[in-house]
């Protein structure tokens, strides 16, 4: 994997179900981007963006303490096989915990996941909401790219690699170029407000 990945923020959190399972001493674990390229199968702005996304609704919901991954359900703001919503959607779940019908059940009506990630059932123009299923606290997120552009060669780059004519330093071209944006939103955009846009409801 590119050395960027393990240069990228990390998400640290607390796990009551894998500490009370004896996966994770004191349910503390550590997602960092590696996970979710290897959760997606890919790297890509999307990928990268719900990362931040998941990141940044924890530290927002839990300023003061280490943020609780199923203790927060998140809403999504469109169908799952609406463009990129479902993938969105796998990051977030990785992050938060929170899982649609296909989750965890819980365990003598504890720890349950299933139920706290939720489709819009129509695309809606707004943001996905985080909220903490303990105080109620609300939080919308979402991602604007506008500043963090494609590099100018990747567009031509990329047609030539899914019509097969590429060879293969226009191949290397392209992938380095699509990972060179997404090194810029992991490493110069991760806190960046224009871009990952939090707002308390």
């Amino acid at each position: 994997m590119p050395d960027f990945f393990a240069q990228a923020p990390v998400v640290r959190v607390r796990d009551r179900l894998a500490d009370l399972l004896g996966a994770a001493a004191d349910g503390v674990m550590e997602y960092r981007y590696a996970d979710a390229v290897r959760l997606a199968g890919h790297s890509c702005p999307t990928v990268a963006g719900a990362f931040l996304l998941g990141r940044a609704a924890l530290m927002t919901l839990y300023p003061d303490d280490m943020p609780e991954r199923g203790g927060v359900s998140v809403r999504m703001p469109a169908p799952v096989d609406d463009g990129v919503t479902g993938v969105t959607a796998q990051v977030l779940t990785l992050l938060t915990g929170a899982a649609a019908e296909n989750g965890f059940h819980g365990l003598g009506g504890q720890h349950v996941r299933s139920g706290l990630l939720e489709y819009a059932e129509t695309p809606e123009a707004g943001p996905i909401l985080f909220r903490r299923n303990d105080t109620g606290a609300t939080v919308a997120l979402s991602l604007d790219l506008a500043s963090v552009p494609p590099e100018p060669a990747q567009r031509a780059l990329m047609g030539l690699a899914l019509q097969g004519s590429a060879d293969a330093a226009q191949r290397r071209a392209f992938g380095a170029a699509w990972q060179g944006r997404v090194r810029r939103l992991l490493l110069e955009h991760a806190d960046d407000p224009a871009v990952i846009r939090v707002e308390r409801r």
